[in-house]
C-alpha cells in the first residue's frame, strides 16, 4: 500500500515551484505551481515505488477533535496563503485523474486518516509505504511500515528512525510528547530538547515511567518535568496519531481495501483537457508522447518481469524491503566456458521442468535480439548464459550463434518441459534467432491470469504475494529514464544474479500456483485452453497482416484536408478562430459566446465540453457537430492512417500487432502496438482505413463471425424457452423479440418495432436501466419500463437469470463462464449504490463476454490445428473480438468458406446453435 501525505506535498509543491500561471505573465490568471509541482512529485512516486494500492490523503477543512482537546492547537501557523487555497481543489481533481485515490476526512487529520489505513494493511498481511516529509509519522513505522522523504532521499524504517531521532519507532510518540511541536504550538517540557529526551528515555525506559519517576529527575530538567506534569498527558493525547478513525463513507469497501487498489490508471481524454485549462502544455504534449493503455503497460511489465512500479535505487537499497523471508540458499552460475554449458546442458536434459528467461535488447518481441539467456532446474538454482554484454572491461562472453546451436536440440525437444512468464514474448525471440521452441508447458504469468484474474500478473508481484520474496528491480540495475542503461552494458554479474533470480522465482512460483489449479477441474481447463491460446496467438503474431500504405497515406492527406475544411466552417460559426483542440476555448465559445446550455460539469465547476455533452448540444446546434467531426477525423489519422505505415516492417509491408492475452477480466484479448480491434466501423472513413489490410497477389482476405453470439449465449445461460426457440428455429431474434413485446405477429414487425426489440435484446444483457433504454430510444422512462416489464414477461428465464446471478455473485464475489472461467467482481458488496450498481450490471454481461472470449479462443485453437494437420496454406492473420481474419490462397477459398463456419459453429455445444458467417473480399473491408 503507497499512502500519499497530500497536504505535506501541497506545500512542498507550493514552495518548490515558481509563481506559474495559467496565463504567463498575467497577475489575474490562476496561480498553478502547486498543481505543476503536486502532478510530478505523484508521477515520480509511482514511477519509484510498486504498490497494489494507492490513495493521497489531506487534511479536510474545519476544527478536528484535538482542537476540542487543546484550542490553541495550530494558533500559531500562518493562514493558508490564497494562491494556494484557489489551487486545493484543481488538485484534488487532477490527483483523481491520475488514478489516486483522494481521501479528506472531517474531524480527523490526514495522519489520522493514513495510521488507520496503515494499520488496517499490516493487519491483512500488507507492507505500507508513506511518503511524507512530516516527521510525525515515524511513529507509525514498525516492520510493515515504512516512511519516505523523496524530496530528502531520506527512508524512515525501523532503523532509520532510530538513526534519525536516537530512538526506535514505538517511543515516537514519547519522544515528541517531551520535546513538543513547535510547529502545530504544542508545548513539550521546558529546555528539554532532542539530546534530553533521548537521555530520558533511554534511562526510563518510557514517558510513563518517567511520569511516575519524576521526582528522582534532578536539576533544571527534573524540576521543569514535574512543572509539566499535568500537561503531558493531554500533550500526549495531542500528538498520538490516531489508528482506529471512522472512515465512514470516505472510503467504501473496508476492510477489504479494494476501494483504494490500482485500478485502470490515469484518464488520459480528462487529464488532456485539465491539462489544457489550466496551461500546462508541456504536460499535455508529454501525456500525447506516453499516451499508452494500460493493458500495454501491465504487458510491458510482465515482458521485463518487473512488477507495477519499480523501487528506486537511493531509497529501497536492500533487497528484501518487507523484512520477508527468502527462498533457501541461493545457487546461481554464471556461464563463461563450453565445459560449463556442457555440464548445464546435461541438467536440462534430466530436468522434469525447466524454467527459461531471456534478457534482449527490445521489448519489440518481433525486433528483440538475445543478450543473455538464464534457466532454472529447481528452486534456489540456477544459471545465466551472458553472450552480448559489451561494456569497457566486459568479461569474454561465449558466442550467440555457438551457444544457440548446442541449445537447440534441447529447445525444440518436445519431450523437455519448458515454463516461462509471459512465455509467448519468449518464443518469439527465439523465433527471430530461427528456433522454434518446442515444449512449452507452463506460463506462470496465464497461471495468476487464470487463478487471480483481479490481481497483479507481473513476476515480482507473483513472488512477493505467493513466495513472500522480493528481488532485483529492472531499473536497480539498468537506471531509469533518459539514464537508463541498455541491457547489453548492464555489468555481467548483475545481469546475472536479476537473471538467474527471474528464472528461479519463476519456477518457484510455479510450484506454488499449479497445485490450485489442478485441485479444480474447471480452472485446469482453461489454464490449458489459455496455454495453447498462447500458442496460436504466437503464429497470427508472427503471420502479421500486410497493409497498403501508400494508400493509407492518400487517407491521411484527405483527412487533413477534410479537417481543414470543417476547421474553417466552425470558425464561421462560432465567428471568430479558436482551437478545435482546446477544451477551455471550446467551452467559451459555446457556452460564454454562444450561450449554449450548460448540461454538465467538471468537479472543479468547469462547464465540461467532452464526447457526451457535444452529442447532446449536436441534436440542436450545428458547431458541436462540427467539433465531433472533427475529433473523430484527428482521432483516425493521429491513430491509424498516419501510424500504421510506420509500424509495418520495411522488408514484408506487413504489420505485427502484439496480443496481451491477461488483461481483461472477461478473458477478451487485447490488441496493441498497433490497436487494431478498435478500428471506428460505423463512419465511412472508419471503414476504408480496413481497406488498407490487404491480400497480397494471389491470395483473398477472409473475414469470419459469431452472429449473435451473447445473446445465444444469454439463451443457453438463461435456460428460457422462448429465446432458446427463435434461435433453434432460425429466427430473426429481434423480429421475434419485437413480435413478443409489441404482441404482433412476427410478419407484422415494422423496422422501427425490430430496431426497439435489438436496442432491448442488447441493453438488457448489459445491464441496461429503464433511464438509459429511454435516452437511447428517445423515449419517456414510463415507457422504457413498460417495454422491460413486457420483455420479462415474455422471457421470463431471462428475469430468473439476472436475478440469481445478482444473488450468486454477491455471496461468491465472482461468476463464471460456461466453461468456468471466473470473473470476480470486487464492488459487488459495497456500500456505495453507484459502485455497487455496477459491478451487478457486470455480474450479468462478463459471463455472456467471457463465454464468448472462450468460444473464440476454442475456435483459435481448433482452426490452427486444422490448418496444420492439413498443411494448409491459409494463415490467421487477425483476431478482433468475435471476429477471425484469415490470408487465404486463391485455390483454398471455398475450402475456407466452407470449413471456417463449421469450425467456429462446433467450437463447443451449449443448447442453442451457434452460428458463424464468413465473407472473402481483396482486403478487409471487402471481406465483411
Amino acid at each position: 500500500m503507497l499512502l500519499v501525505d497530500g497536504s505535506s506535498y501541497l506545500y512542498r509543491a507550493f514552495h518548490a515551484m515558481p509563481d506559474l500561471r495559467a496565463v504567463p505573465g498575467d497577475p489575474t490568471s490562476a496561480a498553478t505551481g502547486a498543481i505543476r509541482g503536486m502532478i510530478n512529485m505523484l508521477q515520480k512516486l509511482r514511477k519509484d515505488v510498486r504498490a497494489d494500492y494507492v490513495a493521497c490523503i489531506f487534511d479536510a477543512p474545519g476544527k478536528t477533535f484535538r482542537d476540542d482537546i487543546y484550542p490553541e492547537y495550530k494558533a500559531t501557523r500562518s493562514p493558508m496563503p490564497p494562491d494556494l487555497r484557489a489551487q486545493i481543489e484543481p488538485i484534488h481533481e487532477v490527483v483523481r485523474l491520475l488514478g489516486w485515490k483522494v481521501l479528506n476526512v472531517p474531524g480527523v487529520e490526514a495522519d489520522d486518516v493514513i495510521g488507520t489505513l496503515a494499520c488496517l494493511a499490516t493487519e491483512r498481511g500488507y507492507h505500507t509505504v508513506i511518503s511524507s516529509g512530516d516527521k510525525d509519522l515515524s511513529q507509525l513505522v514498525n516492520e510493515q511500515v515504512m516512511v519516505i522523504d523523496t524530496m530528502n532521499d531520506r527512508k524512515r524504517d525501523v532503523a532509520g528512525v532510530e538513526a534519525e531521532f536516537g530512538v526506535p519507532p514505538r517511543q515516537m510518540v514519547d519522544y515528541q510528547t517531551l520535546v513538543g511541536d513547535s510547529v502545530d504550538n504544542v508545548p513539550g517540557v521546558e529546555k528539554v530538547g532532542p539530546k534530553t529526551a533521548v537521555k530520558l528515555l533511554q534511562e526510563y525506559g518510557s514517558l510513563d515511567n518517567l511520569i511516575a519517576r519524576a521526582g528522582e529527575v534532578k536539576g533544571a530538567v527534573g524540576d521543569n518535568l514535574r512543572k509539566a506534569l499535568d500537561w503531558l498527558p493531554k500533550g500526549r493525547e495531542i500528538l498520538t496519531i490516531k489508528k482506529d478513525c471512522d472512515l465512514g463513507e470516505h472510503i467504501h469497501g473496508l476492510p477489504s481495501l479494494e476501494d483504494i487498489a490500482v485500478g485502470n490508471g490515469q484518464n488520459v481524454e480528462a487529464l488532456k483537457a485539465f491539462y489544457e485549462r489550466y496551461g500546462l502544455k508541456g504536460l499535455v504534449s508529454q501525456l500525447r508522447t506516453h499516451e499508452v493503455p494500460p493493458e500495454l503497460i501491465e504487458e510491458h511489465r510482465n515482458r521485463a518481469k518487473v512488477g507495477p512500479g519499480a523501487q528506486p535505487a537511493g531509497l529501497f537499497d536492500e533487497p528484501d524491503l518487507s523484512g520477508l523471508s527468502q527462498a533457501s540458499t541461493l545457487h546461481y552460475d554464471t556461464i563463461f566456458t563450453w565445459e560449463q554449458l556442457d555440464a548445464w546442458i546435461a541438467k536440462l536434459q534430466v530436468s522434469e521442468l525447466t524454467a527459461i528467461d531471456t534478457e534482449t535488447d527490445s521489448l519489440d518481441e518481433m525486433k528483440a535480439e538475445i543478450i543473455g539467456i538464464s534457466f532454472s532446474v529447481k528452486p534456489g538454482e540456477a544459471a545465466y548464459i551472458p553472450m552480448g554484454h559489451r561494456y569497457h572491461d566486459a568479461p569474454e562472453q561465449l558466442p550467440l550463434e555457438g551457444v544457440l546451436e548446442k541449445l537447440k536440440p534441447w529447445l525444440e525437444n518436445a519431450d523437455r518441459k519448458k515454463l516461462g512468464q509471459h512465455l509467448k514474448y519468449d518464443r518469439h525471440v527465439f523465433a527471430n534467432h530461427g528456433i522454434e521452441v518446442r515444449g512449452y508447458e507452463h506460463d506462470t504469468m496465464l497461471q495468476s491470469y487464470v487463478l487471480e484474474v483481479h490481481k497483479p500478473h507481473g513476476l515480482a508481484s507473483l513472488a512477493e504475494r505467493h513466495l513472500g520474496r522480493t528481488g532485483i528491480d529492472y531499473e536497480s540495475i539498468a537506471g531509469k529514464g533518459a539514464r537508463q542503461i541498455p541491457f547489453a552494458q548492464v555489468p555481467v554479474d548483475k545481469a546475472a544474479e536479476y537473471s538467474c533470480e527471474d528464472s528461479d522465482q519463476t519456477l518457484d512460483v510455479h510450484h506454488a500456483l499449479w497445485p490450485k489449479l489442478q485441485a479444480d477441474s474447471k480452472l485446469a481447463f482453461i489454464y490449458d485452453l489459455e496455454i495453447k491460446t498462447s500458442e496460436v496467438l504466437f503464429c497470427v503474431e508472427r503471420n502479421g497482416v500486410l497493409i497498403d500504405g501508400p494508400m493509407l497515406s492518400r487517407q491521411s492527406t484527405e483527412l487533413a484536408q477534410r479537417m481543414l475544411q470543417l476547421e474553417r466552417e466552425a470558425h464561421e460559426l462560432a465567428g471568430q478562430p479558436f482551437n478545435l483542440g482546446s477544451p477551455k476555448q471550446i467551452g467559451e465559445i459555446l457556452f460564454t459566446k454562444l450561450g449554449l446550455p450548460v448540461t454538465k460539469k467538471t468537479a472543479s465547476g468547469v462547464p465540461s465540453t467532452d464526447e457526451e455533452v457535444l452529442e447532446k448540444l449536436a441534436d440542436d446546434y450545428p458547431l458541436p457537430a462540427k467539433l465531433l467531426e472533427h475529433r473523430g477525423l484527428s482521432k483516425l489519422k493521429g491513430t491509424y492512417t498516419d501510424k500504421l505505415p510506420q509500424m509495418a516492417d520495411a522488408k514484408t509491408g506487413r504489420v505485427h500487432t502484439h496480443y496481451a492475452q491477461a488483461v481483461a477480466i472477461t478473458g477478451r484479448l487485447s490488441s496493441n502496438d498497433p490497436n487494431l480491434q478498435n478500428i471506428p466501423v460505423k463512419t465511412a472513413e472508419g471503414r476504408r482505413i480496413r481497406e488498407a489490410f490487404i491480400a497480397p497477389p494471389g491470395h483473398r482476405i477472409a473475414s469470419a463471425d459469431y452472429s449473435q453470439i451473447e445473446l445465444r449465449i444469454m439463451a443457453h445461460l438463461s435456460g428460457d424457452e422462448a429465446l432458446q426457440r427463435a434461435f433453434r428455429e432460425g429466427m430473426d431474434v429481434h423480429r421475434a423479440t419485437a413480435s413478443e413485446v409489441f404482441g404482433v405477429t412476427p410478419q407484422d414487425v415494422n423496422s422501427e418495432q425490430r430496431r426497439y426489440a435489438k436496442v432491448i435484446n442488447f441493453g438488457l444483457i448489459y445491464g441496461m436501466s429503464s433511464f438509459g433504454l429511454a435516452r437511447n430510444l428517445g423515449i419517456d422512462n414510463t415507457a422504457a419500463k413498460n417495454y422491460i416489464q413486457r420483455y420479462f414477461e415474455r422471457y421470463p428465464g431471462v428475469k430468473n437469470y439476472m436475478d440469481q446471478t445478482r444473488l450468486s455473485a454477491k455471496s461468491k464475489g465472482y461468476v463464471e463462464t460456461v466453461f468456468g472461467r471466473r470473473l470476480y467482481l470486487p464492488e459487488i458488496n459495497s456500500p456505495n449504490g453507484p459502485r455497487r450498481g455496477g459491478a451487478e450490471r457486470q455480474a450479468i454481461n462478463a459471463p455472456m463476454q467471457g463465454t464468448a472470449a472462450d468460444l473464440i479462443k476454442l475456435a483459435m485453437i481448433r482452426m490452427q490445428e486444422v490448418l496444420d494437420a492439413q498443411d494448409r496454406r491459409t494463415k490467421m492473420v487477425m483476431q478482433v473480438h468475435d471476429e477471425l481474419v484469415f490470408e487465404v490462397p486463391e485455390d483454398e477459398v471455398e475450402w475456407v468458406k466452407a470449413e471456417v463456419p463449421n469450425i467456429m459453429a462446433n467450437a463447443a455445444e451449449l443448447k442453442v446453435p451457434l452460428l458463424a458467417e464468413i465473407g472473402v473480399g481483396s482486403n478487409w473491408e471487402e471481406a465483411h
